[in-house]
């Protein structure tokens, strides 16, 4: 758990740190610019994140199945063998889903305004200024992002189905409720991290609203991955212990 912990956490500051310096600096500018260069790096990197996040999330629901549901043969079924191979293959699905994202908008024609309708360089507001058919853009988007959002949620969707007959079976409640105490946490955060990607690119482009997705992208570029820490340390025993013995310690050296 710990160690898909120490990864989402790399993950969230990588994603916030590819738009949130940029974005501040702009604010404070009098000439808010962005590179064409640097407008490809970070839809790049972003999307590489966002993506791999996802696969990330699945992978940790998988391992509450293990520990939950198979506690007997969890360490054949989360060796570290296996743990590295789940973060080996998101980020190189991240990585390749989100270099055709970049390749593909940016050989498009950009003939008119090139003012961002947004605070990075997301795709659908860089396909709303291209003068040429973005079609294959958009079904591209809607088929990669749909089949990566899709495919996980289902992963997520499944095990917790199986966690629950488990834990249903379970005689005492103390287990029951411990068993649900350990999946708290993870499911807080796949319900935020997931409803506002959902909502953001798998929808028709007809309902696109740019001035309203960039109200949205603030919660999953910024706000979320702020949350996901407190989310993760206030839901853990030992990180609360370990708290509370640092303000003790405090008060007592005043």
């Amino acid at each position: 758990m710990y160690y898909f912990l120490s990864n989402l956490s790399f993950l969230d500051v990588s994603y916030s740190t590819a738009i949130t310096p940029k974005m501040l600096a702009n604010f404070l500018a009098s000439r808010k610019s962005i590179s064409p260069c640097g407008c490809a790096l970070q839809m790049f990197f972003f999307a590489s994140f966002a993506d791999a996040e996802c696969l990330i999330l699945a992978a940790m629901a998988y391992d509450r199945y293990a520990a939950i549901c198979n506690p007997l043969l969890y360490s054949t079924l989360m060796s570290r063998r296996v743990c590295v191979c789940f973060m080996v293959l998101a980020y190189f699905i991240g990585s390749s889903t989100s270099l055709v994202h970049v390749c593909l908008t940016f050989r498009l024609p950009f003939c008119g305004s090139n003012i961002v309708n947004h605070f990075f360089c997301d795709i659908p507001p860089l396909l709303a200024l291209s003068c040429a058919d973005t079609h294959i853009n958009q079904l591209l988007l809607f088929a990669l992002c749909g089949f990566i959002q899709t495919s996980t949620f289902v992963i997520i969707f499944i095990s917790y189905f199986c966690i629950l007959i488990t834990v249903l079976s379970i005689k005492s409640s103390g287990g029951r409720s411990k068993a649900f105490y350990t999946c708290a946490s993870h499911l807080i955060a796949v319900t935020l991290f997931y409803g506002t990607l959902l909502f953001m690119y798998l929808r028709p482009t007809t309902s696109y609203s740019l001035d309203a997705d960039k109200v949205v992208a603030v919660f999953y570029t910024v706000v979320f991955p702020m949350f996901n820490p407190i989310i993760y340390s206030f839901r853990n025993k030992d990180v609360k212990i370990a708290l509370k013995k640092l303000l003790e310690r405090n008060w007592i050296f005043r």
